[in-house]
């Protein structure tokens, strides 16, 4: 899963009939462009992390002892990960890093990284930052631990702690510094100033002709510039990112939101989907379907795909990477209403961001509890983030609870975000 994500909103609403193409904007996108990413073909990437990781595992069956092979093998289970979605690499790339740090009794800097950064992509934040601050005692290559530490402390909500860290790596010359730098001033806000560091990183990898950073920064990028409402960067940056790697599945979801949020084409938008899902599997991609067919009016494609992401959760591997979604999903029926609680206050315990405790709000208000929704807010989100989903939640709580005036202020603000957060949340926006 990516650090910098388009957001993807599973808020089930009342439908207004088809709205397909209806008052769609000018097109930015031309189906020539990208379906020749579409067609499932060898992938040469995949093929060989396999052999890669059945190299290692032979190497292993005869020298079982030799930890570093099982370093070796994990990346590989990692590579394996990305390129399929598969949760199972994942797990046992982690499985194959916990041995390997057991036989180096947990005092090699190099595994604790690797160790780390597996548990960030499941959103095991607090184990991955114990390991990243035995890591930092240990001292070796002190930089790259610094910049995990800026990264997991940013993710934990402790703003203070990750501020200390970036400037422990400054270097403008850094393109891991550049980037971070890009994610700090987001979060603060300062999209511009976001958009401009990355730019420079882009440019400073192009140079160095590092395809793996440039196919990264260019689908960062083009997130960013669709935050900005700048469309058409967005999506000629999500083709430099399939120029490279044909089999880039972030880059084929982010055009098909280009064309379901901007150009309303809901067809489109889901052959895209159906196209990648064919090679790659994660269980957001159902949610996402199941948006566009409600938008669409396809009650039985919706609950088909609400179904299947439910069959996809409840694979217990995935843990606690889905809570953000299943809250949103479970705080619409009130029988899942203790379900959303739990989940809410877990992922509060697992990271107590702004947007962590939003959950807890979100799950209040859908259940009438909006004076305690209205009691979230102001103690844990309020000036504390600025996630247009976020706003959104703030201006329904602000509205139930009679603060009509804040509730409009930020509704204005919400109406420049509308790509951003798509056409079912744009209809509930105008209706603030």
């Amino acid at each position: 899963m990516k650090p910098i994500n388009l957001i993807f909103y599973t808020i089930l609403v009342f439908v207004f009939g088809c709205k397909t193409n209806s008052n769609a904007p000018k097109s930015v996108t031309n189906a020539k462009d990208y379906n020749q990413y579409l067609v499932v073909e060898k992938n040469e990437m995949l093929d060989a992390a396999q052999q890669d990781y059945m190299f290692w595992e032979k190497k292993l069956e005869k020298e079982p002892n030799q930890f570093p092979y099982l370093v070796k093998a994990a990346a590989s289970q990692s590579l394996l990960f990305n390129q399929t979605g598969k949760i199972e690499y994942l797990i046992n790339a982690e499985k194959k890093l916990v041995k390997a740090n057991i036989a180096t009794d947990y005092k090699n800097s190099s595994y604790l990284r690797a160790l780390a950064r597996n548990y960030i992509s499941q959103h095991k934040f607090k184990e991955a930052l114990k390991l990243l601050k035995q890591a930092e005692t240990i001292g070796d290559r002190l930089k790259s631990t610094q910049k995990m530490l800026f990264d997991t402390y940013l993710e934990l909500g402790s703003i203070d702690k990750a501020k200390s860290y970036l400037s422990k790596i400054e270097n403008y010359k850094d393109f891991d510094f550049l980037i971070r730098l890009s994610k700090w001033n987001d979060h603060n806000g300062d999209l511009d100033k976001a958009i401009l560091y990355l730019e420079k990183a882009a440019e400073m990898v192009e140079a160095s002709k590092n395809k793996g950073l440039m196919q990264w920064a260019y689908t960062n990028l083009a997130d960013y510039y669709g935050h900005a409402g700048k469309i058409e960067a967005s999506y000629i940056h999500y083709l430099k990112a399939l120029e490279i790697d044909a089999h880039d599945a972030y880059a084929k979801k982010g055009i098909a939101w280009i064309v379901y949020s901007y150009e309303r084409n809901t067809d489109e938008a889901l052959r895209i989907l159906n196209a990648t899902s064919a090679s790659y599997s994660a269980p957001d991609y159902h949610l996402l379907k199941a948006e566009i067919a409600e938008f669409k009016g396809d009650e039985v494609l919706k609950n088909k795909e609400l179904n299947s992401y439910k069959v996809a959760i409840s694979n217990t591997m995935y843990g606690d990477m889905y809570n953000k979604y299943n809250v949103l999903l479970f705080t619409e029926t009130k029988s899942n209403n203790e379900k959303a609680l739990k989940i809410a206050n877990i992922e509060i315990s697992n990271r107590p961001t702004a947007q962590s405790y939003d959950l807890l709000a979100w799950t209040y208000f859908n259940h009438g509890d909006v004076e305690d929704a209205l009691e979230v807010m102001k103690n844990h989100i309020e000036g504390k983030t600025f996630e247009p989903e976020v706003i959104y939640h703030m201006a329904e709580i602000y509205k139930a609870n009679g603060k009509i005036k804040e509730a409009k202020s930020l509704k204005e603000e919400l109406l420049e975000s509308t790509f951003e957060l798509g056409p079912l949340m744009t209809e509930n926006i105008k209706n603030i």
